[in-house]
């Protein structure tokens, strides 16, 4: 077993090393503001790094090229063991426990945007800073940021990317080398994100809480400096700007990368994805627009069209930043939204849920399986935007369908086990599966996930961990053929 897990520490301990580097953004900023969480951030780069060296040490004589296997271990053992560290300054500075930091940090890196904690805007600068990081980070993955530094090293990076992106099609590569792939997806990544700072700004906010919410919008994160959220500016310039980026985060990245390459927009006209999540979105924020202003959520048309719009995309999107408590609204509405957030994000982008592509097979089986049904004999391949889809990845995409809806129903099971009622354990978990954020209920946006208890605190972190590696990364460790030489 030694053989198995060694190896993989020994990478994982140099994951340890260049995150314990990552903390040095907000501890400058709290040098230059005098910020009070100065040494949080002092001591917890300091045991960050010290405790990857020493697993390094310890491990180095293990090193050797990662197999399938290996790829699978360390995916899940960074993503369950990372926010531990992450969770270091919160835990050490603010008055929570360990429970309520690990969920903070899971949040975080997972781009889920719920938080447990209240009174964000008198929180230090250099704290908000590190939690908006975090899920910039989590946006496009760390292992994906490690495949294009740790080759440098000596160690191979296919197998982490092919774990760590999200989608059914994990084959499909930009460039032949996978290093070269991880650094042109960031470069659209970190292109993006310095695109809408400066939009931001323009907008209205100031420069911190444009960086911030940069973060926030492309990692799809939601969030925010304020427990308001976005509704705390109150501005139309800055919602829309929000509402563009969060839908280009929403998208498969790939797709960015070869519209700018190209220099045009024929890869979005391509894209059977984009297309079906502009649509979807479109037809939403107009309809729940004239649903909210019939039932007299507000005065007149344009105002709930500007609301329904930036939520409607938020939560579709798995962003979870708000305007609005959309819990408040007539019931149709939110749970809409909720169900928006299951299927509404691109492959290959920075939200979760089922994903549309598989949206989109499931839904071209379903109308081959009818067809069938009235011509027994006939043959026709299963295309989306002009593939053809083969049969073993129906069959995936079926499984992860199938995994993906028991999770959740285990889980809220679980949660409505520990007392809570059926609207905030439903929503709690759909919500974390899909990495979307706010719930309904007792985990709305006009309240957080600090009301919930320990253990259903602890619930709603395994279920963003399992939507983050959607799902097979971690339960294919728990299959005995994984383990057998």
């Amino acid at each position: 077993m030694k053989d198995i897990l060694l190896p993989v520490a020994h990478v994982f301990s140099l994951v340890i090393m260049v995150f314990a580097a990552s903390m040095l953004a907000p501890l400058i900023l709290a040098i230059w503001g005098l910020d009070p969480a100065l040494w949080s951030f002092v001591i917890s780069a300091f045991a960050t790094f010290v405790i990857g060296a020493l697993l390094w040490l310890a491990t180095r004589r293990f090193k050797r090229e990662l197999k399938t296997r290996d790829g699978l271990m360390l995916v899940a053992l960074t993503w369950v063991a990372l926010p531990a560290v992450a969770g270091f300054p919160l835990w050490h500075y603010l008055p929570i426990n360990f429970t309520d930091a690990y969920f903070e940090a899971t949040s975080g890196l997972t781009t889920t945007g719920g938080t447990v904690l209240s009174g964000l805007e008198y929180l230090p600068r250099s704290i908000n800073l590190w939690r908006h990081l975090l899920s910039w980070l989590g946006g496009m993955g760390i292992i994906v940021l490690a495949v294009a530094i740790l080759p440098l090293l000596g160690v191979g990076g296919m197998q982490m990317y092919r774990a760590e992106m999200p989608g059914p099609m994990k084959d499909s590569k930009l460039t032949p080398r996978i290093g070269q792939t991880a650094k042109l997806l960031w470069a659209v990544y970190a292109g993006l994100t310095v695109t809408c700072l400066v939009c931001l700004r323009l907008a209205g906010m100031n420069w911190f809480d444009a960086v911030c919410h940069s973060f926030s919008a492309l990692s799809l994160g939601g969030f925010s400096t304020y427990d308001a959220s976005i509704g705390y500016f109150d501005s139309l310039p800055i919602e829309l700007v929000l509402i563009v980026f969060q839908i280009l985060a929403a998208m498969n990245f790939a797709t960015h990368y070869l519209a700018w390459s190209q220099r045009g927009l024929k890869a979005y006209a391509k894209d059977s994805e984009a297309k079906a999540i502009l649509g979807v979105l479109l037809i939403s924020c107009i309809g729940i627009a004239g649903f909210l202003y019939y039932h007299g959520t507000y005065a007149d048309y344009g105002s709930a069209l500007r609301h329904s719009a930036f939520n409607i995309v938020a939560i579709a999107t798995d962003s979870g930043l708000h305007t609005q408590d959309f819990s408040r609204w007539p019931i149709f509405a939110p749970m809409w939204m909720l169900f928006l957030s299951c299927v509404v994000a691109s492959s290959g982008s920075t939200g979760g849920g089922i994903k549309m592509i598989r949206t989109l097979v499931l839904a071209k089986q379903a109308h081959r399986e009818l067809n069938q049904l009235v011509h027994p004999n006939m043959i026709r391949p299963l295309k989306v935007g002009g593939t053809i889809i083969e049969n073993r990845v129906v069959f995936a995409v079926l499984a992860f369908v199938f995994l993906y809806f028991m999770s959740i129903v285990t889980l809220v099971f679980v949660q409505l086990g520990s007392g809570l009622d059926f609207m905030t354990a439903l929503s709690s978990i759909i919500a974390c599966i899909n990495n979307a954020g706010p719930g309904l209920g007792l985990v709305s946006p006009g309240s957080n996930y600090g009301v919930l208890t320990d253990f259903q605190t602890w619930v709603c972190s395994a279920a963003m961990l399992l939507g983050r590696l959607e799902i097979f990364t971690l339960l294919v460790l728990f299959t005995p053929a994984l383990w057998r030489k």
